[in-house]
Order: C-alpha cells, then sequence, then structure tokens
C-alpha cells in the first residue's frame, strides 16, 4: 500500500479552496452538500498564512503560476495539509474519485499517478452502490448505543448488524422509509440474535479468482479465521483485517468446539485436505462443518 486513505470528518471544519477556474471550481463541487464551512480565496487573500489558520484541508488550483507558489507558500507557513491540482508533488495529500452517498463515501485512488484510471473505475462501481444506502448507514448510526446495550459480545453485535444491513428495515431505509425503518430495526433488535455457529473449509492454495461469491462474502464476515501456512497470500487478504486469526495448531478440536457452541463462524482457509480425526471430533461434538466450493456452481 503506497499511500493510506483516509476519512476526515467535515461537520464543524473549515475547508479552504485559494484559485480559481474549472481546476478549483471542480474541487469546491466536492463539497455540496456537505457541513463544512468552504471559504473560497483568490489574491492577495491567498497569499497571507492567516487565511488558511484552522483549516481541516486546504486546495490550491490556478492556471496562474505565480498565484499556485505564492498560495503554497502560505499555506505551508500556516502548517495546513494541502492539496495542489496537477502538481503531485506539492500534496501532501490526493483527491480520489468519489462516490457520496452520504454517510457511506467510497473512495479510488492511485495515489496522484493515474486519476483517469481512478475515474474508470468509480462508473464501474458506482452503479454498484444504491443512492439511498447513506440512509441505512445514518440508520445504524442511529441505534449505535442501543446495539451495543443489548448486545455487548463484539461477534453478536457483528452478527446483528451484518443481518441488519441486508434486511428489512434497511430495505425500508433504502426506499426513504425512515419511520419503518426504525421500528423494523427497532423490533428485530428485541429479538435478538439467535444463530448457530459452524466451522467452513475453503481451499485456498489459490488462485483467487477461482474464488466463488459465496467464499468471497464467508470471508468478509467470519468471526474467526484458520490460516495454513500454504494459503494463498492473495486469499488471506481477504478476510476482515480485524478477524480473530488462529494457526493450525492453535485450532484443535476443543478450541474449534468451544467457539462454534458460542456462535461464533469460523473459517479455515486449507491447502490440504482437513485432516479425518479433526472432522470426526467435530462431529461428535455436533459442529457444523461445511466444504465452500472454490468455483461458482452451475
Amino acid at each position: 500500500m503506497d499511500s493510506f486513505p483516509a476519512y476526515f470528518p467535515l461537520a464543524g471544519r473549515k475547508v479552504v479552496i485559494a484559485g480559481s477556474g474549472e481546476a478549483a471550481d471542480a474541487k469546491a463541487r466536492l463539497f455540496d452538500g456537505s457541513p463544512a464551512t468552504l471559504v473560497r480565496l483568490g489574491a492577495p487573500d491567498a497569499f497571507s498564512p492567516e487565511a488558511y489558520a484552522d483549516a481541516a484541508l486546504v486546495f490550491v488550483g490556478s492556471a496562474d503560476e505565480a498565484f499556485v507558489q505564492a498560495a503554497v507558500a502560505a499555506a505551508r507557513t500556516a502548517g495546513v495539509l494541502l492539496n495542489v491540482v496537477d502538481r503531485p508533488a506539492l500534496c501532501d495529500f490526493n483527491t480520489p474519485a468519489i462516490i457520496d452517498r452520504g454517510r457511506v463515501v467510497v473512495a479510488i485512488g492511485t495515489g496522484g499517478s493515474a486519476p483517469v484510471m481512478a475515474s474508470l473505475l468509480r462508473n464501474a462501481i458506482e452503479t454498484q452502490v444504491p443512492e439511498g444506502l447513506g440512509r441505512v448507514a445514518a440508520l445504524l448510526a442511529r441505534f449505535q448505543d442501543e446495539v451495543r446495550a443489548a448486545l455487548p459480545v463484539l461477534h453478536d453485535r457483528r452478527a446483528f448488524l451484518r443481518a441488519a444491513a441486508r434486511g428489512e428495515a434497511a430495505e425500508a431505509a433504502l426506499a426513504g422509509d425512515m419511520a419503518r425503518a426504525e421500528t423494523l430495526l427497532r423490533e428485530a433488535l428485541a429479538d435478538g440474535v439467535a444463530r448457530a455457529g459452524g466451522l467452513k473449509f475453503l481451499a485456498a492454495a489459490g488462485p483467487i479468482d477461482l474464488l466463488s461469491l459465496r467464499a468471497t462474502r464467508v470471508l468478509g464476515t467470519a468471526d474467526v479465521v484458520v490460516i495454513d501456512p500454504g494459503a494463498n497470500p492473495d486469499v488471506v487478504r481477504l478476510a476482515r483485517r480485524d478477524v480473530e486469526r488462529l494457526t493450525p495448531e492453535e485450532a484443535d478440536a476443543d478450541h474449534l468446539t468451544a467457539l462454534a457452541h458460542e456462535g461464533r463462524e469460523i473459517l479455515w482457509l486449507r491447502a490440504g485436505p482437513p485432516p479425518p480425526a479433526l472432522l470426526d471430533r467435530l462431529a461428535e461434538a455436533g459442529v457444523a462443518v461445511e466444504a465452500l466450493p472454490v468455483a461458482e456452481e452451475g
């Protein structure tokens, strides 16, 4: 990873754009509808460090090279985070291609090296991100404290939120009926989480393009991942970064049984067939075991 993506909260923050013309206007349009205070600067105000005081982000864009150099010098003196349009060497950060759905923001970046590629990827992804997805995120944010209080165990809470993000409450929020969405989510929370844990095996020697869509989804939702030394690193990278990870030596039958009986979903990325003795022990303990298909079925 050559550059680290990060999101800056905009509520109550100041964003400064120095310059005029299409380059500066394009940056300003990024903040349409945002809660940030947007400040536009031209000459000579853009040449004063005081104009950039307390700015969360600063953008400089102009066809006038003398203006750019003077504005950059002033912003540097103010010690703010700076982006200079079409001048990557002068930038503290790069502006990604953005899909804006309110609470849900998707950013595609290339570190400033290939912005056209980022735009093409954004166009390809945008149709997969519904317009109302931000309302679903806002709904879940509104219930964050209630969910945490009702489900103090982390994996139970994650299981509930995964189901809620695809359930009836989410569908109502997507449709814009937030009152019904809140009612449905509160009812679902009152019902609690009822799920059975289990163990899934996935042949993970690679290559990654053989993975089925279902296998990819399980990689993103499993509570625990067991990783064989011979598992393809590209497959391993699809697992959540914060997922609990075990080595095969740690994943004995007793440990796996305990996790499954807690309702944990376990995924074993294997480089070879699972040991028959382990399968027998798990079957005796009543642990549901499944082998995920590698390639798409049908």
